[in-house]
């Protein structure tokens, strides 16, 4: 039974697979202009399906309130409460460790504050409120360095800022809250 007998037996087994694998495969290619999908194979394919305008403007309006929150409470924390405490002043305790801190919560509040006028444009009436502040916004990319030259006017553009975002928040009906970042938050940028 081993004799001459097996090698065609595999080799028919051989070809029966791969001819099953040949016409498995061209069946399931979809080059087959000719067939037309039933209608319950289309009723049976979910598709995903887009939220509504409404959900889009809730989404929107929370991850802005989000965003400006955590921008508003880095802000705050790390670069108004140091400033008004005498910390950036030359020869102040402390004053390289907190330009150190003051820098990263600006880096953060910036990458924030981004963040929370792109959210803006899912909602028509935050998207109105927040358009004028892009330009202030994009002034702030000059933090670090003004503030080690010990330039106080750059302190408070970046709390005017902060206070404009959580304004035209507010004026939009998304009250924006301090919300003091993590340090995990702070160090990783969102």
């Amino acid at each position: 039974m081993t004799g001459p007998t097996l090698p065609v037996r595999r080799a028919v087994v051989a070809l029966v697979v791969s001819s099953a694998l040949l016409v498995g495969g061209t069946a399931c290619s979809g080059k087959d202009t000719k067939a037309k999908p039933s209608g319950t194979v289309a009723a049976a394919v979910a598709e995903p399906t887009p939220s509504t305008s409404a959900e889009k403007q809730k989404f929107a309006k929370t991850r802005f309130v989000a965003n400006a929150g955590l921008a508003a409470g880095a802000t705050y924390q790390w670069i108004v409460k140091p400033y008004r405490k005498g910390k950036f002043k030359k020869g102040a305790d402390g004053r390289k460790l907190a330009l150190v801190k003051a820098g990263v919560a600006g880096a953060f509040a910036y990458n924030r504050l981004k963040a929370a006028v792109k959210n803006a444009k899912g909602d028509p009436l935050l998207s109105k409120a927040v358009a004028p502040l892009t330009a202030g916004i994009d002034k702030l990319k000059d933090l670090p360095s003004k503030l080690r030259k010990g330039d106080g006017d750059a302190v408070n553009s970046f709390d005017d800022v902060i206070n404009s975002v959580k304004d035209a928040g507010k004026s939009a009906g998304a009250e924006v809250k301090d919300k003091v970042p993590s340090a995990k938050e702070l160090s990783s940028g969102s």
